[in-house]
């Protein structure tokens, strides 16, 4: 399977001019936008330049997916694992929110795009924070495209806390061991109000989840592109999409 994948990175559909279906538009796609520093190191720039015009890239696809009819849209900004990397990179990435939002938050709140953050807001730096708050307290009572940042986020920590959150409730005797099912799970996680991604895109042709929205994606599409964040554009937003209309979604069944 991997090596079919493979064979599929970075080719342009033969079918590329193929009008996409309206009616079969992915209702959530989750991005993890990967390449930044790679795509800035073939170039002879610093990391930082990359994330910086990964940043671009953002509002072109926000609009885009709006455009086309995503109702949610899922991006991962910032891993609980990217705290590892140098702590000059590391201030930067926090810097980049609150320089988005000062810049995109009028068009956002006119385009009618509310603003969500999916993770642990713990260690975030307080500038960060208080921008990704304001922007989700201005459009909360939008009703268009959800746009929601996965920021200092971690799946197996997700799961991790809803588990404890569940087996507390069970010990203090608000929950019984039978009314444990995959609904009360999914509720308890961090996405528990918006649905599972329809589609899972990566760039920069790495072929792994990293530790995101590992219970979520059990029945996603995936989409592999070796594409770098930074040169990721509509047409490769559509051309995802394409495939994911091409494939019969089963869930097991035939």
């Amino acid at each position: 399977m991997i090596s079919r994948l493979w064979a599929k990175l970075g080719k342009s559909s033969s079918n590329a001019a193929e009008p996409l279906a309206a009616d079969n538009v992915p209702k959530h796609i989750a991005i993890i936008m990967d390449g930044n520093g790679r795509w800035a190191k073939k170039r002879g720039l610093p990391r930082i330049a990359g994330h910086h015009s990964g940043m671009k890239t953002v509002k072109r696809i926000v609009m885009e997916a709006d455009r086309l009819g995503v109702k949610y849209l899922t991006l991962y900004a910032f891993s609980t694992e990217n705290w590892k990397r140098p702590k000059d990179e590391v201030e930067f990435l926090m810097k980049l929110p609150q320089q988005f939002l000062e810049i995109e938050l009028a068009e956002l709140i006119e385009k009618n795009v509310q603003v969500r953050m999916m993770g642990h807001k713990e260690n975030l730096p307080s500038f960060t924070l208080s921008a990704v708050e304001e922007a989700i307290t201005k459009t909360a009572h939008n009703t268009g495209l959800v746009l929601n940042f996965a920021l200092n986020y971690g799946g197996r920590r997700e799961m991790l806390e809803a588990i404890k959150e569940i087996a507390a409730d069970v010990q203090d005797g608000r929950l019984s061991t039978e009314q444990i099912d995959e609904q009360l799970i999914s509720s308890r996680l961090l996405s528990g109000d918006i649905p599972d991604p329809d589609l899972l895109i990566r760039t920069s042709g790495e072929l792994r989840l990293s530790n995101f929205m590992l219970w979520q994606v059990a029945y996603s599409e995936m989409w592999f592109t070796n594409v770098y964040w930074p040169e990721f554009t509509e047409a490769h937003l559509q051309e995802a999409i394409r495939e994911y209309q091409r494939r019969a979604r089963r869930y097991g069944g035939l």
